[in-house]
Formats: C-alpha cells, sequence, structure tokens
C-alpha cells in the first residue's frame, strides 16, 4: 500500500524525533537518522516501513553500495537508523534483520603532521581558529570537543580541561596546555564581555545538557556554562525556538586549517583531526605508554589507539630497499 499523503511520512518522522529525544541522541544523530528513514521510504516508492522486511533494508542497502558508492561507514549508518527506527519507533521484532552484513571499515593509517609541520600550521593561523588548532594538537581534542568547551571546563589550578560528554558519552579529563593559558585567559574575558553585554540586552543563555537544564533552572545564564569559544551571532535553538548564544561552527576552524596547511605548503591530506592524530603519536614516541594514550583520547577499546602504533613502526623501518643494495 503506497502512502497516499505527505502527512502520513510527516507524522512518522515526528514520532522518529520524539523518540530520539527520549532515548537523549544528539540533535546530528537525529538530523541524519531522518535523513536516512526519508530516503529509505523514498526509495520503496513510499510505501510504509511497516509493511517492508529484510529483503527491502538489504535492497536499500545494496543501491547505497553499488550505485551511489558510499562508505562502509555511511552504509553502517544508514543501518543504525533503519534499526532505530523499527526497533525504537515502530516496536517491531529486529530478529529479521539478523542476516543483513554490516560494511567493513577500511583501516586506513592516520595522517600524522610532524612537530615541524604542526608548527609551521600553527604559525600560519590567528585568532580563534588557531586558539582551538593548538587545543586539538596540544590536549588531543576531537573539533567538536574542542568547540562544545564551556569556560568551567578549564581548571587552571590542576592544569587540566574536562572533557563533558564526549564520544561515547564519556567524561575524561585532558592535559592543559601551559603555553597557552594567557591566551585562554584572555579568551575567558572575552566572553565574559559578551555574556554580559547579551544579557543586558535580555538575551544570555546558552544550550545545556537536558539533565544540567532540568536540575539546575538558572544554569543557561551563568558564565561558567557559557561556551568558550561563542557564535559570533545569536540563533534559535532549533528544538525550542529559543534564542541563545551557540557554540562556534566547526567549519570556521575547518576551512582556516586547510588554508594554513596550504600555506605551510604541507602537501599531506592533513585535517583538523591530524592534529589530534599527531598528538597520540608524538606521546607515543615520548615514551608514554599505550594505555595512558588511549584514556586521554577516550577510546573504548585500545585497539583504536594501537593504530598509532603502526605509524610508529612505520617511521621506523629499518628494512632496506634492494633497490638500494
Amino acid at each position: 500500500m503506497l502512502i497516499q499523503e505527505t502527512t502520513e511520512t510527516t507524522k512518522l518522522l515526528d514520532l522518529v524525533r520524539e523518540t530520539a529525544r527520549l532515548k537523549h541522541l544528539s540533535l546530528r544523530t537525529e538530523e541524519s537518522y531522518i535523513q536516512w528513514i526519508k530516503r529509505f521510504i523514498v526509495f520503496h516508492k513510499k510505501r510504509h516501513p511497516v509493511e517492508l522486511g529484510e529483503e527491502e533494508v538489504r535492497r536499500f542497502l545494496t543501491y547505497l553500495v553499488q550505485q551511489k558508492y558510499v562508505s562502509s561507514s555511511t552504509q553502517n549508518q544508514a543501518l543504525n537508523a533503519i534499526i532505530f527506527l523499527y526497533k525504537q519507533v515502530l516496536n517491531k521484532p529486529l530478529g529479521m534483520f539478523g542476516n543483513i552484513p554490516r560494511g567493513q571499515r577500511t583501516v586506513r593509517l592516520p595522517v600524522v603532521f610532524s612537530h615541524k609541520e604542526v608548527h609551521a600550521i600553527l604559525n600560519n593561523l590567528q585568532g580563534t581558529p588557531k586558539l582551538v588548532a593548538t587545543l586539538l594538537y596540544g590536549s588531543g581534542l576531537r573539533l567538536l570537543e574542542a568547540v562544545r568547551l564551556r569556560i568551567q571546563d578549564i581548571d587552571f589550578e590542576n592544569n587540566y580541561i574536562i572533557i563533558r560528554e564526549g564520544k561515547g558519552e564519556k567524561n575524561r579529563r585532558v592535559p592543559l596546555p601551559q603555553k597557552i593559558i594567557g591566551e585562554l585567559k584572555f579568551q575567558i574575558e572575552k566572553v565574559k564581555l559578551l555574556h554580559q553585554h547579551d544579557k543586558a540586552e535580555g538575551y544570555g543563555e546558552t544550550l545545556l545538557p537536558d539533565a544540567v537544564q532540568i536540575k539546575f533552572k538558572n544554569a543557561p545564564k551563568e558564565l561558567g556554562w557559557q561556551y568558550l569559544f561563542p557564535s559570533s551571532q545569536l540563533s534559535a535553538d532549533p528544538r525550542t525556538g529559543l534564542i541563545l548564544r551557540h557554540h562556534l561552527h566547526v567549519t570556521l576552524i575547518q576551512r582556516a586549517v586547510k588554508e594554513a596547511v596550504r600555506k605551510a605548503k604541507i602537501l599531506k591530506n592533513g585535517s583538523c583531526h591530524s592534529f589530534r592524530h599527531s598528538f597520540a603519536t608524538h606521546l607515543l614516541e615520548d615514551g608514554h605508554d599505550i594505555r595512558t594514550v588511549q584514556e586521554l583520547l577516550g577510546h573504548k577499546d585500545v585497539r583504536t589507539t594501537m593504530i598509532y602504533t603502526h605509524v610508529l613502526n612505520k617511521k621506523g623501518l629499518t628494512v632496506r630497499s634492494p633497490l638500494d643494495t
């Protein structure tokens, strides 16, 4: 049976959104799931998902790989969205999906900058992008973790930064680079002035995790909860419609770093995430054990961290090419 009215699809997607928020999924995950579920429905001529089964799911995933040439991680993302739809929204038994293969991720060695390259890139940055990039390398942060830092996450007295609800919703502590303490304090003063201006204009709130929002009613306007790297503009929260001061958008940092890599004449296909790779590799080069690096990076499995040992092995190859003998 075909869906005759778009309102039926809309109601289903609204239910997906509601369920995603009840499960405390991030807004990015929610939006991603919505888009994949839409594509799944459209692919099957707008038939309602409750009428579809394993074969239709398999056909959609095969189409993505064979005709859209998506990566294995993208294929898995699509499958996760569909599983969420059936298991959490439609309450349809998932036994039928047991035989659907997940894409195998290609293991690639990370792009790592040398010490010299790191300094060359940072020297071609300025202002906020430079400070964020310095944190990516100096503390091993993911880009989203850096832009989501709150003022209270910087502990100057104990020399660490706390990462709240990182990947996997885990909190962890990472080292605070001593060289940028002055710059961070100056950044906090700038945020303080901006926050005072916002409050004077009748605003001054920021987005908080759900649990904090419920428990501490005044927290959204407190200075400690303001983003360390706030956006230059106020914007409406897509979920509540409230006018808030969100954090800096990641694309601003990504573009700045890409341009800095070009100006530094570095030919590696590096990105913001390469600073995090470099952080881990350089710690291992300095003799820190793999478990310590795993904890600092927030990896659940040490095997994920072990990829950096391959980079070390590559760097220290002692085998001579037969062409040189």
